[in-house]
């Protein structure tokens, strides 16, 4: 039955696609990862460098407006101061001043103790948004408590855009005129510092004290008093004693950002300055995309392109895996379609395909050789291991002959003796071969065969004992072959003899012709023990040599010993009947010589008449 093939878990076309996707996923990776972190390290270092730097431009600005804004505003109460309230020149430096400064709401004048304030306001500005100018009193009676600690000393910057509802902020600073402590508030607009703070890829704004946003690109966060003095970063910044920073941190939402900030020189205002961490970084993320989205398509590319090529490798070596099954199972007709083609691949397939044929011929030599030979002997051959020469082996000789040939041969023609002889030596050829013995040759009807020379069995016990399963298949086969020959033809009766001994094997003739064969006083024994068959009745008879190795295997009756030339002692001899434990191919009768001969048609000789030291060789052997 011939065995199924495993194919391949893995196609070659499987494999490079992997070794390729591997490649391209390593060296763009590892490109790709080299390039986002040097880049990454100069953005992270450029991006904290601009937010400082916008950080303090704002911050210089803002600083500026307000310390400008202060001075202008005290020069104008010193001027007003100097020139007293009813004069013409009051009305005029007041009106100047805010013709000058758009932006002031008003300015207010704070004494300690006086019921009323001095307020000075510019109509311009809140007619232009259409607020009412008494709004300015309104706020300075509701910011009493922060106008009590600017005559303290203070100075305060207050979010005012609630009380006005518009965008406004308040300046609380002392200030001594005429002698008297006195503190003023100005009040201004966020437009003098909307560019400044404007919303961009940076953010700024400013905060006072307390952490109320003061300027934010977004107004509604101003309109609406948002106070950030609880965030982590504004509580960090608040508590060092550093004047500007830069640093890293996350937010309420859980975003990182880089964040500046800068302490400002009037109120305890500062300016802080932010930018999302992952903004920062848009450009590389947008270019690890494209460098995946590249990936991605080289490696579809390369995939269709390595999986077109390897059809042409893997189609032939496909060819060549499923010929060397066949091969392996020993069917040497293998039919590879050979590529013209110039790779190491189409010279593969070329040399496979001559292998194979040479092999089938090999192969067919080896059968035709075979046939002459033994297989064994035929494969030493085509290898070129025999020699001239020989060894000494310890093997199991066999002779059959069979009874009365001359007198069947001559009932026959000479085509009918060959085709008879042709399908007995077959039955009795394929006996010795199906137990590991070597037909040595054949001599007219006579057949000489050896177990233990060129090949063992691995013992002389088991080379004895295969001999004797070989007689005894050639009994069983003989049987049903003069059964199946039908009445009126003679019916066959053979001889079997086997003796175990040492022998000298090997390679007898000259370099042009040699045979392999087998000679000694071993061979010689055997040849005598198989001509005693006939005086004896049997049919299969072993020496004791025999005997001794395979006495326990066997069923055996003994028979007058024989007396050899040069032996003190006789040789035993042992009728074979059966094997103790009969395989399928022999019956399990019979268990005794008796049932043997009833089987065969022999009679029972008188073995006091039968002398078995008479000079009779059939075959001298060596």
């Amino acid at each position: 039955m011939r065995r199924k093939s495993r194919g391949a878990r893995f196609s070659i076309a499987f494999k490079l696609i992997v070794i390729i996707t591997i490649l391209v996923l390593l060296s763009l990776g590892a490109i790709t990862i080299l390039v986002s972190v040097m880049v990454s390290e100069d953005l992270r270092l450029t991006a904290e460098d601009n937010n400082f730097t916008v950080n303090q431009r704002s911050a210089g600005e803002a600083e500026a407006g307000l310390f400008t804004l202060r001075a202008n505003a005290m020069v104008l109460l010193e001027t007003l101061n100097a020139v007293g309230a009813a004069a013409v020149l009051y009305r005029q430096a007041s009106a100047f001043f805010f013709e000058w400064h758009q932006d002031v709401a008003a300015i207010a004048l704070i004494a300690p103790g006086m019921p009323a304030e001095q307020v000075l306001t510019n109509a311009r500005f809140f007619m232009s948004r259409e607020l009412d100018a008494s709004l300015a009193d309104a706020v300075i009676e509701r910011r009493r408590a922060e106008a009590g600690r600017a005559l303290r000393g203070e100075t305060l910057l207050l979010n005012c855009a609630p009380d006005f509802g518009a965008p406004v902020l308040a300046l609380f600073f002392p200030w001594q005129g005429g002698g008297a402590d006195q503190a003023v508030a100005i009040f201004f607009s966020l437009d003098q510092l909307g560019e400044t703070f404007a919303t961009g890829i940076n953010s700024s704004y400013m905060i006072n004290q307390e952490g109320d946003i003061l300027v934010h690109g977004d107004t509604g966060l101003v309109q609406a008093g948002a106070n950030v003095g609880n965030h982590g970063f504004i509580r960090a910044m608040r508590e060092t004693r550093e004047s500007s920073i830069q640093t890293l941190y996350t937010g309420e939402d859980g975003t990182r950002y880089f964040g500046a900030f800068t302490k400002l020189n009037i109120a305890n205002a500062a300016v802080v300055t932010v930018i999302e961490y992952n903004k920062v970084f848009e450009g590389i993320a947008a270019t690890t995309r494209r460098n995946g989205y590249l990936t991605l398509m080289v490696l579809f590319i390369s995939s269709l392109f390595i999986w077109f090529f390897s059809r042409r490798i893997s189609g032939p070596l496909r060819q060549m895996a499923e010929a060397a099954v066949k091969i392996k199972e020993g069917d040497f007709t293998v039919n590879i379609r050979v590529k013209k083609s110039r790779d190491e691949i189409g010279l593969l397939t070329e040399s496979f395909a001559a292998m194979g044929q040479g092999l089938a011929e090999r192969e067919r030599l080896k059968d035709a050789f075979g046939r002459f030979t033994n297989r064994e002997l035929a494969e030493r051959a085509m290898n070129g291991d025999l020699v001239l020469g020989g060894e000494t082996r310890h093997a199991t000789i066999f002779f059959s002959d069979i009874r009365s040939f001359t007198a069947i041969s001559e009932k026959l023609s000479p085509l009918e003796v060959v085709e008879f002889l042709n399908d007995y030596m077959t039955r009795m050829v394929s006996c010795v071969n199906n137990t590991g013995g070597v037909v040595d040759k054949f001599i007219g009807d006579a057949v000489m065969a050896v177990w233990g020379a060129p090949v063992s069995m691995g013992s002389p016990q088991a080379d004895a004992l295969n001999a004797v399963r070989a007689a005894l298949a050639m009994r069983q086969a003989l049987m049903e072959y003069n059964r199946d020959r039908g009445a009126g033809k003679p019916y066959i009766k053979i001889g079997c003899g086997l003796n175990t001994g040492d022998v000298v094997a090997g390679q007898i003739g000259s370099h042009e012709r040699m045979e392999y064969t087998v000679i000694g006083d071993a061979v010689n024994l055997a040849s005598r023990t198989e001509a005693l068959n006939k005086p004896l009745g049997t049919d299969i008879l072993i020496t004791g040599n025999t005997w001794n190795l395979i006495k326990d295997a066997v069923l055996t009756e003994e028979m007058p010993p024989v007396r050899v030339k040069g032996k003190e002692k006789p040789i035993g001899l042992y009728a074979v009947v059966n094997l103790r434990s009969a395989p399928e191919a022999v019956q399990e009768e019979p268990y005794t010589l008796a049932q043997v001969r009833q089987m065969l048609g022999t009679e029972a000789p008188d073995l006091s008449a039968v002398d078995t030291g008479e000079e009779e060789k059939k075959y001298k052997i060596g």
